[in-house]
């Protein structure tokens, strides 16, 4: 039995809804299929068009997109369609049937950014690597992520850390990056290119300690104060998607009322900027205080 969790997520058109998997159906590709003849190579699509009400089914690398006829409304039928679809993923159904390619290599682009920390570098492809955020401190806790485990081999590599369609790398001061960059972007490309797995299933559960602390906190979070509920809610929106631009990432670690500080976990590009303590004064802290006012005075690093 595997253990996939299907989400439904609604879009900006009223006919089509995205059921979202916690786990990659596919690795680099997109389907389209129209009706049930077009969908041969995919067992799970065929299985959908048996339902009269839909029209088309799109399959993605961790969701499936389906846009109904008008017979039905989809909160009539939303639940179940998910339901079918967990239950088919969970008892090992073939989602897209494997096809040997005349060249073993799927198309990819990956391009280096340079991050405001300068022992970092980020690597962005055109392609999702991981449905969410890891960071790699050592080999040691590689064991379960085979890019990673290659990229440590690099002397110069010192900590890695990944999220969605990017790479962060940060180095040692060996070498600069005007020697490595382009030996990095095209291991990281040509890996990505030959269909290599870039994470297996119990990498995060088994090496990401502050991941697993955050989705803790995630899983309690009805049981949160409302100090630090508005916190999350305020990070999530306003502070990660420009952490995220700079190849890093931000968790709520606590929340302490009694001196009003509150204290974060720093990964990727800004684990060890130079720049991140301005950044969490001038930045996370000021707005904090500014949008929560009388509630929060200080933001702590709880990684520096």
């Amino acid at each position: 039995m595997k253990d996939f969790t299907i989400n439904i997520v609604r879009t900006t058109t009223p006919s089509i809804v995205k059921f979202e998997a916690d786990k990659f159906l596919t690795r680099h590709e997109n389907f389209e299929f129209k009706n049930i003849d077009e969908a041969s190579r995919s067992p799970l699509a065929q299985q959908l068009f048996y339902l009269p009400f839909v029209k088309t089914v799109y399959i993605a690398q961790n969701f499936i997109a389906i846009e109904k006829y008008d017979i039905v409304e989809w909160e009539d039928v939303e639940k179940e369609v998910a339901d079918q679809i967990s239950a088919y993923l969970n008892k090992g159904g073939e989602v897209i049937k494997e096809v040997k390619a005349t060249s073993g290599k799927v198309p990819v682009t990956v391009y280096a950014e340079s991050t405001p920390n300068p022992a970092v570098m980020k690597f962005v492809a055109n392609k999702k690597l991981v449905l969410k955020s890891v960071e790699f401190k050592n080999i040691d806790e590689a064991k379960n992520a085979p890019l990673v485990q290659k990229l440590f081999h690099f002397p110069f590599v010192k900590e890695v850390f990944i999220d969605e369609n990017y790479v962060s790398i940060q180095k040692y001061d060996m070498a600069g990056w005007e020697e490595i960059t382009l030996e990095l972007r095209e291991f990281i490309k040509n890996y990505i290119e030959e269909g290599n797995e870039v994470l297996t299933a119990e990498t995060v559960e088994a090496t990401n300690k502050a991941s697993k602390t955050q989705e803790g906190k995630t899983a309690e979070f009805d049981h949160l104060d409302d100090t630090s509920q508005q916190v999350i809610a305020i990070l999530d929106e306003y502070i990660k998607p420009a952490v995220a631009s700079d190849g890093g990432n931000i968790l709520f670690d606590s929340y302490n009322e009694d001196n009003k500080t509150v204290r974060v976990i720093l990964q990727g590009a800004c684990s060890g900027c130079p720049s991140s303590t301005m950044t969490l004064k001038s930045g996370i802290e000021t707005m904090l205080r500014d949008m929560m006012r009388g509630k929060v005075e200080y933001v702590e690093a709880v990684n520096g």
